[in-house]
């Protein structure tokens, strides 16, 4: 019977740093070591490897003819790196003016970060003549030499990073790396379609074998990864996690590997709020990488392996190295491993359970699943209770003050057809006794008229009797 019990995925911060202690973040694709430190190791067993080899007579090459061997392959490494910088065998002879140098390096210092419109524009100005030049030599020899092993185009391509930021020396780190980024976009976008699951490597094989891991793990519970999840009221209608799934499965669809490295802190940053808004504290990282490793098996993300592996190889090294990207990314490749590796102990199951699981003999415990979904749906429903009854209340709020606003609207019709009635019989009132009024004067007027024709009358007969005897 199995009795230990666990709580979560415990990872120390030191389990994520490299193994040589360098200070920088770890891979478990890199045998848990940084970029760097992996490329230092890996280089010298691969040239041990390379001066081992018998010569044609059967014997084993001495140490002066490994000498010699080392240097001859230190020329053509050498020739090589001028042809794909320069595109000829030896670099040009004229020097750029001072001037113009200074010129494109303050252009470059001036730009905005994150635009990759301005800094295409600068670098197909006059004064950058020679560093478009230079991308464009090693774009088209990485493009005519696409069927090199992908890890020798890997070592050509962070060559190719680290001798294009000697240009930038005299800048602050910031600027620096904001150019080399804007290169890594411009370069990788172009190479995407080469490198991408180059068919030197399996990494076809090893997504199909991811995608088919994670499938059969489709019955694992945020319980049983003792993931925190957010309120019930949250968590009825939709999955918390489902904007860091949608995040996850974007970075497919990406090419430049700062671009799926930016899905993948979109992710984690996502399941970062997820977590907070569960608990009254910040998450913390045990909590973090079982809610990544849940994301991760909720969402079974195209091309997982080739996507990661991709960033490995062609992205810049201080990406992965250190920073928020760096952390978000190393704990992506622990949840894949967690994932590829994961057994009953992990899950607090014992072996038999776990089998029971995998081979679709058991399914997570639907009794607790009912109950949980019957509490659910009857909180749910005391919600829609409690909404309605609060309905039902404004409803009736909304008619009373309905019915008094008519009531209201009436009185003052009435009282306004009553003012109108009054007023309408005062101006009829004032309009008889106008006319009255103007009658009588009409009839006095005419009166005096005739008085006045009298008196004329009288007048004229004083005035003039002969006449009047006539």
């Amino acid at each position: 019977m199995w009795t230990e019990k666990q709580r979560g995925i415990r990872v120390s911060q030191e389990e994520l740093l490299c193994k040589n202690a360098c200070g920088y973040y770890g891979n478990p694709a890199w045998q848990g070591l940084c970029s760097k430190c992996w490329r230092e190791r890996a280089r010298p067993v691969e040239s041990q490897r390379q001066d081992t080899r018998p010569r044609n007579d059967g014997t084993p090459l001495t140490f002066s003819k490994f000498e010699e061997k080392k240097n001859i392959e230190k020329g053509h490494r050498i020739n090589t790196m001028r042809r794909l910088f320069w595109g000829s065998p030896s670099p040009p002879k004229r020097q750029e003016s001072s001037e113009s140098q200074t010129n494109a390096l303050k252009a470059y210092q001036s730009l905005e970060p994150g635009d990759f419109t301005g800094f295409l524009k600068i670098l197909r100005s006059p004064p950058s003549q020679r560093l478009q030049s230079r991308c464009t030599a090693f774009l088209n020899t990485m493009e005519a030499y696409h069927d090199l092993p992908v890890q020798k185009q890997s070592d050509l391509v962070q060559d190719f990073y680290q001798s294009f930021a000697e240009h930038f020396s005299s800048f602050t780190e910031a600027q620096a790396t904001q150019i080399m980024e804007h290169v890594e976009k411009l370069i990788m976008t172009r190479l995407h379609k080469w490198v991408f699951c180059h068919d030197s490597c399996d990494d076809e094989q090893k997504d199909l074998a991811l995608q088919r891991r994670i499938r059969s793990l489709n019955w694992v519970t945020p319980q049983m990864l003792s993931v925190p999840f957010p309120d019930k009221k949250t968590t009825v209608t939709s999955d918390p996690f489902l904007s860091a799934i949608t995040a996850i499965i974007e970075m497919d669809a990406k090419r430049a590997p700062q671009d799926k490295l930016a899905c993948v802190s979109k992710c984690s940053q996502h399941v970062f709020e997820v977590l907070s808004s569960s608990n009254s504290e910040p998450a913390n990282a045990d909590d973090f990488l079982s809610g990544l490793i849940y994301v991760v098996l909720k969402a079974n993300p195209p091309r997982l392996h080739s996507n990661m592996q991709y960033v490995i190889r062609f992205g810049l090294p201080h990406s992965l190295m250190a920073g928020e990207s760096g952390y978000y990314f190393t704990n992506l490749s622990c949840a894949v491993a967690f994932i590829e590796k994961l057994d009953g102990p992990a899950l607090n199951l014992s072996p038999e359970e776990f089998e029971g699981y995998m081979l679709h003999q058991r399914a997570p415990s639907t009794r607790k699943k009912r109950q949980q979904f019957v509490g659910d749906t009857q909180h749910l429903l005391e919600e829609i209770k409690d909404r309605q009854e609060k309905l039902d209340q404004g409803m009736d709020a909304l008619n009373t003050q309905l019915q008094t606003w008519v009531k209201a609207v009436h009185s003052q019709l009435d009282e306004a057809t009553a003012q109108f009635a009054l007023v309408q019989k005062e101006i009829t009132a004032q309009a008889d006794i106008s006319q009255v009024f103007s009658s009588s004067t009409h009839e006095e007027s005419l009166q005096g008229d005739q008085e006045d024709h009298s008196v004329r009358v009288l007048t004229d007969q004083h005035v003039n009797p002969k006449d009047s005897d006539c």
